[in-house]
């Protein structure tokens, strides 16, 4: 089959793909629509492609006239295979959407129609969203997220809501918009899905309610209810995803340092629960996650005893020194250090050495790292040099690398 030659002016200057959409924004230029809303509201530019200004309007309007040549271009050249390009849909707009969450707050009955609707539209394209953004969707889908172990009907309205939440991918201005105005309500909410909501929907209540405390103030943080963090344990637990176990561990990270957080999260199981992970787990960043929770929790007495309480608590923690990240191996060391100087009673003491991790603590002396992470295990090393150091557990050569005291 001979080469056909396209028209230039039938080619996204983007893609040099064939146009089947063509719009034109305001610098002039022509775009297929898919491409050019791809470069404005996913990748987030906000000049032209091709003569680099600056737009003062994100507005699309159809090339009517080109469409229809391409169209027939692709009528002539139909025996050689060419497919006739639709004609494309109107795209939604701001009024359009207006309407349909005032439909949806005015008739009750028909709010999961309306949240399908909605779905469908943000689905379809990134100015979909945008547009949604902009006509106060992301407040409707918050206040939609009302959630009931008896009505099926609110579960399924809820679980239908946060999807959509989900893939509008809100804003930190949003997100502080949402706790400032309806703080507790929205995080009670998504809490709520945590408990009753299907695996999926427990995945997005995750990575929301991670960004919603990312924009809340110290009073919200602080003031967090422990079923919080005993449904946050079952999503770790559950293993639902990569991206909700992240999610989880980043939100535990957050909220711990608040307030009584690190007891109520102790309470809520997160010890054996980082433990039990962190035996199965060899990803990088996830493992990094895992032992900065677990530093934060053994800053308080009941997270030392419950890590003690494990019978391979010390033994993991020991085991992902040197062997996952710098950050891993501070994090490690500053787990040990906590477990020494206040729980080091004489039987943690014999079972650190059991378990190798006095040797650990030899051995980061002797490897390029941190200074403070060998400052830390140094200190240890000497702190305790009377039961480590003449012990028949020591292996010889790292006896040469022991500090003195």
């Amino acid at each position: 089959m001979d080469e056909i030659e396209v028209p230039p002016h039938f080619l996204c200057p983007i893609s040099l793909q064939l146009m089947r959409d063509p719009v034109t924004i305001s610098t002039g230029i022509t775009y297929d629509r898919e491409n050019i809303e791809r470069w404005l509201f996913s990748c987030k530019n906000s000049s032209c492609p091709v003569t680099k200004q600056s737009l003062s309007d994100t507005d699309l309007t159809p090339n009517h006239v080109l469409r229809r040549l391409i169209q027939a271009w692709c009528t002539l050249n139909a025996s050689r295979g060419i497919e006739r390009i639709p004609t494309p849909k109107p795209p939604v707009d701001k009024t359009q959407i207006i309407r349909i969450l005032s439909e949806a707050k005015r008739f009750p009955d028909e709010q999961l129609k309306c949240l399908r609707r909605l779905r469908s539209i943000a689905f379809e394209s990134e100015r979909n969203k945008s547009c949604l953004e902009s006509a106060g969707a992301i407040e409707f889908l918050a206040s939609s997220l009302k959630n009931s172990e008896e009505d099926s009907t609110l579960q399924t309205e809820a679980e239908a809501a946060i999807e959509v939440l989900f893939h509008l991918n809100p804003s930190e201005i949003h997100f502080k918009s949402l706790m400032s105005n309806e703080g507790i309500q929205f995080v009670e909410s998504l809490a709520q899905i945590l408990k009753l909501g299907n695996y999926q929907s427990r995945a997005y209540g995750t990575m929301l309610l991670k960004s919603a405390f990312e924009a809340a103030d110290p009073t919200q943080l602080t003031s967090v209810r422990s079923e919080l963090f005993v449904e946050i344990m079952r999503v770790l637990r559950d293993q639902i995803s990569q991206q909700a176990t992240k999610a989880a561990l980043k939100l535990l990270v957050e909220l711990c340092p608040w307030g009584r957080n690190r007891i109520k999260a102790v309470e809520g199981g997160a010890v054996l629960v980082l433990i039990e992970l962190l035996l199965d787990s060899s990803e990088r960043r996830t493992c990094e996650l895992m032992l900065i929770a677990l530093d934060q929790l053994c800053g308080c007495a009941e997270g030392r005893a419950e890590l003690l309480k494990h019978g391979a608590g010390v033994a993991i923690v020991s085991k992902k020194i040197l062997r996952v990240s710098h950050v891993a191996s501070d994090r490690g060391v500053r787990i040990l250090t906590s477990i020494c100087r206040y729980s080091g009673t004489n039987k943690v003491l014999q079972e650190m050495l059991q378990v190798g991790a006095v040797s650990k603590l030899c051995l980061v002396l002797q490897v390029n790292g941190n200074l403070k992470t060998k400052e830390r295990a140094k200190e240890m090393l000497k702190l305790h040099s009377r039961v480590w150091k003449n012990s028949p557990c020591m292996p010889l050569p790292l006896l040469y690398s022991y500090p003195s005291d």
